[in-house]
């Protein structure tokens, strides 16, 4: 199986809130994270195509922000990657079938508050951090404002990850735009190309 076929069998399983295809998570992507008021929830989906080189890298980047990870993996994965995982992320089985759970996904006790603010634009972490008081972030690079993120024990993770999955939320709307955008302009590009194939009349 492809990406694109088992992400057609998991997308059905998240209810509520919204979910998000390739979002940017560290110097990764993550290929679907679920959003909802309460929880987000990466998946990385590995088909028979896929490797697992990126796995470790993966692991990090998504152990740092998000409550739930879960691989999305066909058969022939599984020996290799169970060794690799660490007990607390969830394991989904895709095949002909459907999707059968492994194991699932316990909740992730290493999430990082810097992590979690690098999933929105910087200028909306400064609105967050500007509302409690802290103007001096203004001027600040991204760099600057992750240090003080890892460093300011006194911000609670709790009300910034509420706030990063309101603002995540929100975006919906403009994410299904621009995905009808994208679709609409691969399908004039398409019937072009048809175009410029049709043998010309004699």
């Amino acid at each position: 199986m492809n990406d694109p076929e088992i992400r057609a069998l998991l997308y059905p399983r998240l209810l509520g809130g919204v979910y998000v295809d390739e979002l940017p998570t560290g110097r990764t992507r993550a290929d679907v994270v679920h959003i909802t008021e309460g929880f987000m929830h990466g998946y990385e989906v590995k088909g028979d195509g896929d490797t697992l080189q990126r796995v470790a890298a993966q692991l990090l980047y998504y152990g740092r922000a998000y409550d739930f990870v879960t691989f999305v993996v066909t058969e022939k994965h599984l020996p290799k990657l169970l060794p690799r995982l660490p007990a607390w992320v969830g394991v989904l089985v895709a095949s002909a079938a459907g999707l059968h759970e492994h194991r699932p996904a316990g909740y992730n006790a290493t999430v990082e508050r810097a992590a979690v603010a690098g999933l929105l634009r910087l200028s909306e972490v400064k609105q967050y951090l500007m509302a409690g008081g802290l103007y001096h972030v203004s001027p600040l690079p991204r760099r600057e404002v992750a240090k003080l993120l890892h460093t300011a024990h006194f911000i609670p993770l709790s009300g910034l990850a509420r706030y990063v999955r309101e603002r995540l939320i929100a975006r919906l709307p403009q994410r299904l735009e621009a995905r009808a955008e994208r679709k609409a302009e691969r399908q004039r590009v398409g019937a072009k190309r048809r175009q410029k194939r049709k043998p010309s009349a004699r």
